[in-house]
């Protein structure tokens, strides 16, 4: 391991290499150092990990904590308009992804019923006619459009707001808010704002439910007595960002790869049995969700280094998941690839509890959308679609594309 390789200081996370491949730094360090000391830029030095193995066991070892209220932020990289640093923060009732065990454990423990494989499963007709409804939507209109819009974002918004039992005609409140609370160049003022107004509508909401429950999932979550409102709006709040705004992302991002990649689509349009493995092969080399912070709660040996107790570590999961120790020719997309195992859906504790509900989705979305528009294609050149650099969760603001012909 090289012990020579620079020391970064105010990181560009930026994808300078290109829409869907890693910033070149990254890549670089990855290939350097894969656990690489980090200055931030108030002079903190903490860590960076970006190759696959160390990402792996550090995401396994619960002593590299979950929790902001043990620790201070770094911002590893520079953002005008946000503080370098913050100050350790309350932890918020229910944000289970913000915990460790034993409260992580006991609140996730209570929704692993509802996003079981086998219930899931049970849902995918459902979600295929919620795609198939949205397609014949859009075949109504004259293109161009914004695939976004009109496909991309109501498909996982409808499924997440009539499993969680949100009206989907309140979607502007929890649309426009969520996407400002992911806005990286903001004010701390500014995003508390969004997030409290979030809050405000979704604490209403399962007051609502705890008097009158449904049959939903916020309804099955207000049956517990256990869970206080604060608790029961931070799951709500987690749930529905997470569950409409990554899936929304892949959705428009893997069609934008798949147009730019036109001999792989071929592929998958004369063989939709290659679906499945296309889906993984998109959220490995798309990794919509690429950073996540941990804080050392010990003295840890990670990637032959020692990551000291009290550490800010920065996780980069777009780099791990084209680790070349990994996976052969990472930056390629090859949907014949096998990439189970890649880490866009976490690992550990924390991995995505509602990964199956986001495979169906993708699955009867691009096997919709690629079988009912088979002249698809984007309506403005590549370089002038509107990457999503500027937010926590990666992907595409809008995606023009045109069609001469639907089929039924």
């Amino acid at each position: 391991m090289s012990q020579t390789a620079p020391i970064p200081h105010g990181l560009p996370l930026e994808r300078d290499a290109g829409p869907f491949d890693p910033p070149r730094e990254i890549t670089r360090l990855r290939e350097l150092r894969p656990v690489s000391p980090l200055i931030f830029p108030d002079g903190h030095e903490g860590w960076l990990v970006t190759g696959y193995d160390a990402v792996r066991r550090l995401m396994a070892d619960t002593r590299f904590s979950s929790r902001q209220d043990i620790g201070i932020v770094h911002v590893p990289y520079e953002t005008p308009g946000m503080p370098v640093a913050t100050e350790p923060s309350p932890q918020v009732p229910g944000l289970f992804i913000a915990m460790d065990p034993p409260d992580h454990t006991r609140l996730r423990r209570k929704l692993t019923g509802a996003f079981t494989v086998k219930r899931m499963k049970q849902l995918e007709e459902h979600i295929i006619d919620i795609a198939e409804r949205q397609l014949d939507q859009m075949a109504r209109l004259t293109p161009p459009v914004d695939l976004v819009e009109e496909f991309a974002l109501p498909v996982p918004s409808l499924v997440i707001c009539e499993l969680l039992g949100v009206p989907y005609a309140d979607r502007e409140t929890f649309q426009v808010n969520s996407a400002k609370f992911l806005v990286k160049d903001q004010s701390l003022e500014e995003k508390m704002a969004a997030y409290g107004a979030m809050t405000t509508y979704l604490a209403e909401l399962v007051t609502r439910k705890r008097a009158e429950p449904g049959e939903d999932i916020l309804s099955d979550l207000a049956r517990h007595d256990d869970l206080t409102i604060e608790e029961l709006t931070g799951i709500a709040f987690l749930l529905l960002l997470a569950g409409h705004e990554t899936t929304a992302n892949m959705l428009a991002l893997g069609t934008f790869a798949l147009l730019e990649h036109p001999e792989q689509l071929a592929e998958l349009r004369a063989d939709p049995d290659l679906l499945p493995d296309a889906v993984e092969e998109l959220m490995r080399y798309l990794s919509v969700a690429d950073i996540f912070y941990r804080y050392a709660t010990d003295d840890i040996e990670l990637g032959g280094e020692t990551i000291g107790k009290g550490s800010t570590v920065v996780v980069s999961l777009l780099a791990a998941n084209h680790d070349p120790q990994r996976f052969d020719h990472p930056d390629t997309l090859d949907l014949h690839r096998k990439a189970r195992g890649h880490l866009s859906f976490g690992h550990g504790v924390h991995q995505c509890l509602g990964q199956q509900l986001a495979r169906i989705e993708m699955r009867a979305g691009f096997a919709g959308l690629l079988r009912r528009f088979p002249t698809l294609e984007l309506a403005i050149p590549a370089g002038a679609v509107k990457l999503r650099t500027d937010m926590n969760i990666y992907g595409v603001h809008e995606l023009p594309v045109t069609w001469t012909e639907t089929a039924r």
